[in-house]
């Protein structure tokens, strides 16, 4: 059974993510504390790869962890890069992941599902415990993936069971962008969870080339990683940010950016509060 590419999905809740992804009435609390989280910044070249399943030597795919530990208990956010024709076996997972397709073509589904290419920008969900297959068609393949929770691990089928959970695919022409209010250019997709205080949320950002300005992070998690394009975030020291490359903070903190590409740039952003991006001159 093939998957449904879900476009309702991503409606659902989404007139309750817009009011909060552009602002809600009354001073913030974060204005008002002023406090400046811990940022930490990963270009893509510098992460370090592992193979991702161990069990199956060279044929593994590779993984580079961007936060937290997949092999660990806590929320994690994890590259996972592909050869060429990389087709795995059925199998399951202990837990649910949420994944974004970063370079190249990936399929995944059911074990008879017909291929259906997911290229830069997509985004799917794998319940834990469904059976399915992960492909790649391209020369270069990577994919950011998350978890809620940890250990990340790979199970045979026959261990197979439906915990209430349906997958979702999302090409990438298919995800619904929605103008940031008063910032020309700026647009956002809401993607799962819900943005209330303290509830933990997933969204793609897109800055048009040339955008100068900043993201305020509200809440106690932050984390961001380039899906298409580049930026330059001035609290690094490489002058681009390429897609695979992460930022993020662990409090209230405002993030100093430039979209430094010709082409419009994506960000996936995972957090637990409001954030709001604006244009803004860059301090000398």
């Amino acid at each position: 059974m093939n998957r449904t590419l879900v476009l309702a999905a991503l409606m659902a809740g989404l007139t309750t993510a817009c009011s909060a992804l552009n602002g809600q009435a009354g001073a913030p609390e974060w204005a008002a504390r002023g406090a400046q989280g811990q940022v930490r910044v990963v270009p893509v070249q510098e992460v370090h790869w592992q193979a991702l399943n161990p069990a199956r030597g060279a044929a593994s795919p590779r993984a580079a962890t961007l936060w937290g530990d997949r092999l660990g208990t806590q929320a994690t956010g994890f590259l996972a890069r592909f050869a060429q024709g990389f087709s795995s076996p059925p199998h399951i997972h202990n837990v649910t992941y949420r994944a974004v397709v970063i370079d190249g073509y990936i399929h995944n589904d059911d074990p008879a599902a017909q291929p259906h290419w997911m290229g830069a920008g997509s985004f799917w969900t794998q319940p834990r415990g469904e059976v399915h297959i992960t492909a790649a068609s391209a020369a270069h393949n990577l994919a950011l993936v998350e978890i809620d929770h940890g250990p990340y691990r790979v199970q045979p089928p026959t261990q197979a069971y439906d915990n209430g959970e349906r997958a979702i695919n999302v090409d990438a022409a298919n995800v619904v962008w929605l103008p940031v209010a008063e910032e020309a250019g700026v647009a956002r997709a809401y993607l799962w969870g819900r943005f209330e205080d303290g509830q933990v949320n997933g969204s793609f950002v897109r800055l048009p080339a040339g955008f100068q300005g900043h993201i305020e992070a509200r809440g106690a998690v932050f984390h961001a990683v380039v899906i298409k394009g580049a930026v330059q975030h001035h609290a690094a020291s490489v002058p681009r940010l390429l897609p695979g490359s992460y930022f993020g903070s662990d409090d209230v903190a405002r993030h100093v950016i430039t979209a430094a590409s010709d082409q419009p740039s994506v960000l996936y952003i995972r957090s637990n509060g409001e954030y709001q991006v604006k244009h803004g001159q860059i301090p000398e």
